[in-house]
């Protein structure tokens, strides 16, 4: 992948600032409010409510048969998933958002490094949204059976004529995480080399000197080449 990446400027780090308390849910019917609202509360006490996936994800046709579907988000649900305007919960397949409840110093706050991520991604939608028309393309990679629809993507926008990856801009802001799989495997390894490069910038969270990796402490030295 290796999109570029643009260093957020001032505006959008006073509107990452005022996501860190629980971001409400878009106005929406009660019901879909109470979802979001059920899902981010949960997110932010350290529980990841929205499972992984069931069988094994088509990683690879993102390089050998990519199929973009435009997708119109409506609300994040935790650091890595989001619902869309069909009710379905879209989940990132590259990226891992933060689930520990320590409190981290980020933006001039103490604040948990779960809120961190739940506030990222709700910044970046907005970010991406507005780039492109309150909808982005997505590549979709599975997708869970049952209810809610839960669908694994990795999503894309394009800011000053550059294509960029929802999944590395929020790893790349230290706001999230490379996605590994039981092996301990990067899902997509580049974005492993950009967790290294945002671990290195101390970038996000990774400006504080102790916090627990969602994957353990090895990958705290040198993620890039695991």
């Amino acid at each position: 992948m290796g999109y570029t990446i643009g260093r957020p400027g001032r505006l959008r780090y006073l509107a990452l600032a005022s996501c860190l308390t629980i971001p409400p849910a878009m106005a929406q019917d009660d019901a879909v409010s109470k979802f979001v609202s059920y899902y981010q509360n949960a997110y932010a006490q350290g529980r990841d409510l929205i499972p992984g996936p069931q069988v094994a994800l088509s990683t690879s046709s993102i390089a050998t048969r990519l199929k973009l579907e435009t997708v119109k988000p409506l609300s994040a649900l935790t650091g890595n998933a989001f619902l869309d305007s069909t009710n379905a919960v879209i989940k990132l397949a590259g990226v891992q958002g933060c689930l520990s409840t320590e409190l981290v110093q980020f933006m001039g706050k103490r604040v948990s490094c779960a809120t961190v991520s739940l506030a990222g991604l709700v910044s970046s939608l907005d970010q991406a949204k507005a780039d492109a028309g309150d909808a982005f393309p997505c590549h979709f990679v599975g997708q869970n059976p049952g209810s809610p629809t839960v669908r694994f993507a990795e999503c894309f926008f394009t800011q000053d004529n550059t294509v960029r990856s929802l999944s590395e801009v929020l790893i790349k802001r230290g706001l999230a995480f490379a996605a590994r799989d039981r092996s301990g495997k990067p899902i997509f390894p580049e974005y492993a080399r950009a967790e290294d490069q945002a671990r290195q910038a101390k970038a996000g969270i990774w400006g504080n000197a102790y916090f627990r990796h969602p994957y353990g402490e090895r990958f705290l030295t040198n993620p890039s080449t695991e």
